[in-house]
């Protein structure tokens, strides 16, 4: 069995089953487990991920417009790894080469590739996506195990009915501000948390900072997508005052490890998050209480 994964949280799903000496290449984005760095990656980006989040926001708006991909894929690299599977997305063509473009190419470089579409809107089909992946690479009985795992790991978080839930926004972009939709809003009350913002399932919004203070929160979550946990730190800080005027205590965590990634590590996320707003802990790696300005 040879697979491609070109998206990040696919390939830490692949490495869960224990597949990872089946996978032979990856997207530039993939990162985890650790040792997939020696792998080819088959996608870049055409916009420079590490601009600030404002300048990067208007590249991504500029090239989206103009109906451009945001991603190339390598079609002579996919050739030549000659995959059996092929794990990609129909989520947001911003996150990740489109399923589209991976089908055109895979259609023409890799004809015998089965290409695996994931297409996570709730906590729920994240679980699915477990499955699904398991199942196209032969491991049906793994996946069903890991995402019973995954389940019990979520379920274990969720506090007695009696306990007061917070009110969570969770901010996935800082500039301009978007507050977190898709799967997000189901970790927060997994967590023991009342999800205020979008619907379960439905995008993320662009907002104002006074919408999110409308919202009333107990607590702001800043988990920008994409960013890890020091460049959350230094994109939050020139927004230290306005964040603290949304909510008495604020976080900022990993996203791109956790929190935006439908992949294993949101059972970690829910569990930082639980930690956080109960008991105030953080652990440092994951997510750090931002400190109040002077």
């Amino acid at each position: 069995m040879r697979i491609v994964s070109l998206l990040p949280a696919a390939t830490e799903i692949v490495g869960a089953l224990g597949l990872r000496e089946s996978l032979v290449g990856r997207s530039h984005a993939c990162d985890f487990p650790e040792d997939v760095a020696c792998l080819p990656a088959l996608t870049r980006s055409r916009v420079d991920a590490s601009l600030p989040s404002s300048r990067l926001d208007g590249e991504v708006r500029r090239v989206h417009s103009a109906g451009e991909p945001l991603y190339l894929l390598d079609e002579a690299g996919l050739a030549a790894l000659a995959p059996d599977v092929v794990v990609t997305q129909a989520s947001c063509d911003v996150c990740a080469v489109s399923y589209e473009q991976v089908a055109a190419v895979t259609r023409r470089a890799a004809p015998q590739a089965q290409v695996v579409r994931l297409l996570p809107a709730r906590l729920d089909d994240v679980l699915e996506d477990v499955r699904r992946v398991a199942a196209a690479c032969g491991v049906a009985a793994t996946g069903d195990a890991l995402a019973d795992a995954l389940r019990l790991r979520l379920e274990a978080m969720r506090p007695e009915k009696a306990r007061a839930r917070p009110r969570v926004a969770v901010v996935e972009w800082l500039d301009p501000p978007m507050l977190a939709g898709h799967w997000v809003p189901e970790a927060v009350e997994a967590a023991g948390g009342h999800p205020v913002g979008p619907a379960p399932g439905q995008p993320s919004p662009y907002a104002t900072w006074d919408d999110v203070r409308r919202l009333r929160p107990d607590a702001v979550v800043a988990a920008p997508c994409g960013f890890d946990l020091a460049r959350a730190r230094g994109e939050a800080a020139p927004l230290a005052a306005t964040l603290w005027t949304l909510a008495p205590r604020v976080l900022l965590m990993d996203g791109n490890a956790y929190l935006n990634r439908p992949g294993p590590r949101l059972a970690d996320a829910v569990e930082t998050l639980a930690a956080w707003l109960h008991d105030g802990s953080a652990d440092g790696t994951r997510a750090c209480a931002m400190s109040h300005p002077a």
